[in-house]
């Protein structure tokens, strides 16, 4: 179970770097007014949330506890991302202060996840 565990643990972060990753090669443009979201963004915030799903799942099934507040907060702020992300993906521009928005949630989830222990 443990190297399932792992597994998607490096799923996750595979995702969480899709996204930010994605926001960040659209800071340039976004200085612009030109950001969009960009595929890789959509596709990592999915991934977070599949995996992140699995993992608490496969923590319970292993007997650890999971702290449901953080993992809440945790999954409140990726719908957030996921949501405004997915509505305007196909808009050729995005406001810089939506983007920018999704780029802070993106990072206070990362600084949740590393330091709420």
């Amino acid at each position: 179970m443990g190297v399932l565990i792992h597994l998607f643990v490096g799923l996750h972060v595979i995702g969480i770097a899709a996204l930010l990753g994605g926001f960040l090669t659209q800071m340039k443009a976004m200085g612009k007014g030109t950001a969009r979201f960009v595929p890789a963004m959509l596709h990592g915030a999915l991934t977070m949330l599949v995996t992140g799903v699995a993992l608490v799942g496969l923590n319970q099934a292993e007997g650890g506890t999971v702290n449901t507040v953080k993992i809440g907060v945790k999954l409140a702020l990726l719908i957030v991302i996921l949501g405004l992300v997915y509505v305007k993906r196909d808009d050729e521009t995005v406001d810089k202060r939506l983007f920018g928005l999704v780029g802070l949630l993106t990072v206070a989830n990362i600084f949740i996840a590393v330091l709420w222990t």
